[in-house]
């Protein structure tokens, strides 16, 4: 299994649809996930340490599973069929059918990984670019010497 970042949510433009960006840890392949609204709402509530006045349903979930005494969970992305992620929460031991934006929203309040096997990463990876360190440096430097007399005519 490779552990999965959470790297947040993006809107696809210009359909303005939500997709839940994920990448394998120190690699370089992202998986994007398509969400709905709400879903895509509870996660990046939980990035951005919003707390609602009153629970949510994945705060509930994960208030629960802490009161209860759970403490070993995993979250799996699965397989996709047709363009359908599959997840799996695993409670102590035992996997629990779920959507994966619910996964990564329980994972966000929960502290658990997220992870998913080669095989998916291989079959609907993606690799998206991402400046060389060489490149941003040079930019860097350039922005430390200009001065605003050099975009005087």
């Amino acid at each position: 299994m490779i552990q999965l970042d959470i790297m947040g949510v993006r809107v696809e433009v210009p359909s303005n649809a939500p997709m839940l960006l994920l990448k394998e840890s120190g690699g370089v392949r992202y998986l994007p996930i398509w969400i709905g609204a709400a879903e895509a709402s509870a996660i990046v509530n939980a990035l951005e340490g919003i707390v609602p006045p009153r629970p949510m349903t994945h705060d509930l979930m994960a208030d629960l599973l802490s009161q209860l005494g759970h403490v070993d969970l995993q979250g799996r992305i699965t397989t996709v069929v047709d363009g359908s992620f599959y997840a799996e929460l695993w409670v102590d031991g035992h996997a629990i059918s779920a959507r994966p934006s619910d996964v990564v929203a329980l994972a966000l309040r929960s502290g658990f990984t997220i992870s998913c096997p080669a095989e998916l990463l291989d079959q609907v990876g993606v690799e998206l670019f991402e400046p060389a360190e060489d490149e941003v440096e040079k930019f860097r430097e350039f922005l430390d010497q200009i001065t605003p007399d050099d975009f005087e005519n």
